[in-house]
């Protein structure tokens, strides 16, 4: 099935059952699942890894990319720019090539949530300045074969191959 078929059927179902904030985006603080995008930042051979905040409220000190709740009916890529936009600074007029991975399922009995992940891939065309905001206390670039020797979100590395 077609990944946009995917993420608007899984959002139709959340927007249908889940309370919205004020701004009408989907509040996924109650429920025990919910859909995320997870995009990885490609630059030349590296990706971006960030370190976590202590503000943020899941996975506080471990290595991510960039990420965001599925909150409202628009597209991925426009989702994934507002994110680059917001936690890192990096603009549009730097993206060379987006790929969507296959979504999942991951089932985290931690943090007692189900993640319905949305991976991608945002290949730039030059190296950024990273501008980091409150949800992130560092970046690095890394080989992609460097991943496990980080402490990472669940799957990170499993996530990564569905767009690698």
């Amino acid at each position: 099935m077609n990944n946009k078929i995917v993420f608007k059927k899984v959002l139709r179902e959340f927007s249908e059952r889940l309370p919205k904030f004020s701004d009408g985006k989907i509040d996924y603080s109650n429920s025990n699942k919910a859909p995320v995008l997870t995009c990885f930042v490609k630059f030349e051979n590296k990706i971006l890894l960030l370190k976590r905040s202590d503000k943020v409220r899941a996975y506080q000190g471990l290595w991510n990319s960039v990420a965001g709740y599925l909150d409202e009916f628009r597209p991925l890529e426009e989702k994934a720019y507002e994110e680059l936009r917001e936690e890192l600074g990096i603009t549009s007029d730097l993206i060379k090539q987006v790929t969507l991975g296959q979504p999942y399922e991951l089932t985290d009995s931690k943090a007692q949530k189900i993640w319905v992940i949305f991976p991608m891939l945002v290949e730039l065309n030059k190296e950024p300045v990273i501008k980091l905001d409150w949800e992130h206390t560092d970046f690095k670039w890394i080989d992609p074969a460097e991943l496990k020797s980080f402490d990472i979100v669940p799957d990170l590395d499993k996530t990564l191959a569905k767009v690698l």
